[in-house]
Parts: structure tokens; sequence; C-alpha cells
């Protein structure tokens, strides 16, 4: 409740309550973690007072020099990493608290897998912000799908991760509240006949949260007519949901009455934005700092899209993530909102872990076509900076030969367009995988096969995993 009436009250304050209620939030946040954690006691050693402090005085952060000091970067002494990860590594703890906070991990879409802490205030926030941000359009919108039926998320299932391990910690603190929302989990990483026949088999699926990957899987399945839900509701993270992709869905399922709430956060910080009744992001500024930067760590202006962003949480004070560069691409916009927010709106262009490079170039993996008829699922896998891999999980055995030529042609395409004639692109007899999180990528880079993301045929995951 604190939550929601101080975000209901900073909100009516406009843009000056809210950049004050950040500041003072920030200075807080600073005053904490230079009296209890040890690294950020060095990092902030030499600047000025607390009680002084503006954001640009303060050290980018990064994943892996967290992680690595990370029994000196928490604000509580009695979590240490090898704890941490003696947790982890028991799936029958995924949900479970130890002592007053919850233990996650990242699916290591950026290369390495990060264990995130966090305590029972930042649940609290998570849900008292996400009431403060609700339009009626909203309320109205979780009223009716509620009659409609249940709430299906499609996640990771093989790991601590947010997706699955967020229900189950609701589930456990609150069995009222995880009723009320009608959370029902299905793994991701199962076939997809299974998948399938799971959904179809749940009277009255009205509401499906999951990746955009596993959103197009679906829309596959869809049109194909083996899936026979009819959903009023999606609602997507974790990965860049396209217009494209958005269109299809609709003509695919009519049945949507609400469309896809398309949201932006990332493990480190769940609740990091809210999507409005016109479509738009807006940025939880009284308690996160979200900064587009280009290469230099600079700001960039409105409506330019940055290099990198910047992510301060201002709720989390177990675990400080501040001044953390995410490795996303955004761009702020330069006109206020439709729906009279005064929380700053953005795009989000691209996230960093998925681009493709080669030499000089590189290449979003929205350049590749990679469907077919004959074929459920294809991967396009880097191996090398000028290697590339083509799995393929066929509709049709019989068709693999032509499947398989006509792929590889088409990516072959792509790379002459962009001037990359001396790249390699072979067939591979191993499956498409899903990370350990549950995600489905189409696109594999090279940062991201190497980091153990996909445990690739013959290839052992990296230590951290």
């Amino acid at each position: 409740m604190g939550y929601l009436v101080g975000g209901l009250w900073t909100a009516r304050g406009g843009r000056k309550r809210i950049e004050a209620r950040q500041l003072r939030n920030l200075r807080r946040l600073v005053e904490k973690v230079r009296r209890d954690s040890p690294l950020f006691r060095r990092l902030y050693a030499d600047l000025r007072p607390s009680s002084e402090i503006e954001i640009g005085d303060l050290p980018v952060t990064r994943k892996p020099d967290l992680i690595r000091e990370f029994d000196d970067w928490l604000t509580i002494r009695s979590l240490p990493l090898a704890r941490a990860r003696e947790h982890l590594r028991d799936i029958r703890n995924v949900g479970v608290p130890i002592d007053d906070v919850a233990v996650f991990q990242t699916s290591g879409t950026s290369g390495e897998p990060a264990v995130i802490v966090l305590s029972s205030s930042f649940v609290e926030y998570a849900y008292g912000i996400m009431m403060a941000r609700f339009e009626r359009y909203h309320w109205r919108l979780i009223r009716d799908v509620r009659k409609l039926g249940v709430r299906v998320t499609i996640t990771g299932g093989n790991g601590h991760f947010a997706g699955n391990g967020f229900n189950k910690l609701v589930q456990r603190l609150n069995p009222r509240l995880a009723r009320g929302l009608g959370l029902t989990f299905i793994e991701a990483e199962q076939p997809i006949d299974r998948l399938v026949d799971r959904l179809n088999a749940i009277a009255n699926v009205a509401w499906i949260v999951t990746y955009p990957s596993m959103l197009a899987i679906l829309v596959r399945e869809k049109e194909a007519g083996r899936l026979r839900i009819e959903p009023a509701l999606f609602s997507t993270g974790g990965e860049t949901l396209t217009d494209d992709l958005r269109e299809r869905v609709r003509r695919a399922f009519p049945s949507l009455k609400y469309g896809i709430a398309d949201t932006y956060g990332c493990t480190e910080c769940l609740v990091l934005s809210f999507e409005c009744s016109h479509g738009r992001k807006h940025v939880n500024e009284d308690w996160v700092i979200l900064e587009a930067v280009d290469e230099a760590m600079q700001p960039v202006p409105d409506g330019t899209l940055s290099a990198t962003v910047l992510l301060t949480v201002l709720a989390n004070e177990v675990q400080p993530f501040i001044r953390y560069d995410l490795g996303d691409c955004v761009r702020f916009y330069e006109d206020a909102c439709l729906c009279g927010s005064p929380f700053r709106s953005f795009q989000v262009e691209g996230r960093q872990a998925t681009l493709v490079r080669v030499g000089e170039v590189t290449l979003s993996p929205l350049v590749f076509d990679l469907e077919h008829d004959h074929a459920q699922r294809i991967q396009l896998v880097q191996s090398s900076e000028r290697d590339f891999e083509v799995r393929i999980q066929l509709a049709d055995v019989a068709a693999a030969e032509l499947v398989f030529q006509e792929v590889i042609e088409s990516v072959k395409r792509v790379f002459r367009d962009n001037g990359l004639e001396d790249v390699a692109v072979r067939e591979s007899e191993a499956l498409p995988e899903f990370t350990a999180g549950g995600k489905f990528h189409e696109v594999v880079p090279l940062r991201s096969a190497d980091a153990g993301e996909i445990t690739l045929s013959g290839r052992r995951q990296s230590a951290s995993e």
C-alpha cells in the first residue's frame, strides 16, 4: 500500500515531483550502499557527500565486475555467492527464499548468467507500483480477462529464472493472491506438439504471458490449425517484439480483445516500466533511472537511439544496481504521450545480445527469414566470426534436403546483400535449442554461443552456468 499510495501521489505532482522523489531515493540508496556494501564503499570513496550526489557523478557498473565482487557487492553479509549458488543448484528451491530474500538467476542472454537477489520490499514494490500505474483501461482489462478464464505463463522451467520463480514465490508467500491471478505455468522447453496439447487441454485460456520468440511459435501453430485456444490477451517481455509479429498475431488470434501488452524489464528489475493504454512504454522514474547513453557513456538527446542503456534500481537496497550497463538500445520519445502520464516514454530498438557481428558489419536478427512451410523451428547459430550453422526441427522429414537448401540460400543472400561474401553457412544435425531461461532465439550470435547461453552440441556450458 505504501508503494501504491506513494506512486499515485508522485504521478499527480507531475515532472517536478517525480524528479524530486527520484533524487531523494537515489541519495538515500547511495548513502545505504556506502555504509553497507564494501564494493560501493570503495567505488564511491572519493565522491562528494551522498546528500549532494547527482546520477552523473556515479561510475558505470557492469555485470562481470559485480559478479566477481559478489560477496562485497550485497548490503547483507549473510548471503555469500557460494551459498547462493548452492541454493540455485537444487531445482526444488525454485521460489523458496533464503532467510528473507529471494534468489533468481538470469539466463545469460548477454553472455554471462547473473545471480539476482530480491528483498521482500522489492516484491511489495513490484505489485504496489504496478497498481499505481494502472489506468481505468487496465483495471477493466484485468476484470474482464479474469472472467474469461485462466492466465498461463510459458517460460523456462529448468532453472531459477524470474518468470517461473517469481510465480512460485508468490504462490508460496500468498496463495490467495496467486489463485486470484489464475497462475498456471507451462515449461517452454518441451516439444512443440506437447506444449500445444497442454494448452489445448486447458479450458478457457484467457491470458498468456511469454516471450516474443515463443509467441512466434504459437502463431505458427495457430495458423496451422493445431492450436485451438482463443485468448483475449498476450503479455510479452524479455525480447524485442516486432511490428510484423504484432500484426501476424492479430491476424492469427482474432479473439484478442486486448491485443498484446509488451513490457520492458529484466531480472535485475522486473518492474522497470509499464505500458499505457496508448501502447507506449513508460519508465517508473520514481524508483527506476534509465539513461540512454552513447559509447562514451554520455547522455544522448531524446529522439536519438542509444548505444546502450544504464539502469539504476532505487527499489532494491540488498543488491544495488546503480548505473548498470544493460547493453540494450533505446530511444526516448521527444513528445508527451497521449495517455497523459508524466513519466517519460521510450522505444526499445533492439536488445544488444541478439545482434550479429561479422567483421565491421552488425546485423539485426530480424533481417533473416527463418521460416519454412516444412519446418516447425529453425535456428541460425554463429559458431565463429564468419561461420554459421543452420538447425532445423522438421515438420516433414522427407523434405529435409530441400528445406536446408532453401534456408541456407536465404541466409547467404542476406550476407551477400550486406557485402559479406566470405561467410560460410552449413547444415547442422543438431536440433534447435532454447536458452536456459526458456527463450527461443532464432538467431544465436557468437557471444551468446561461446558463453554457454545455449548448450551447443558437443560443447560444455560455461562454469558460471
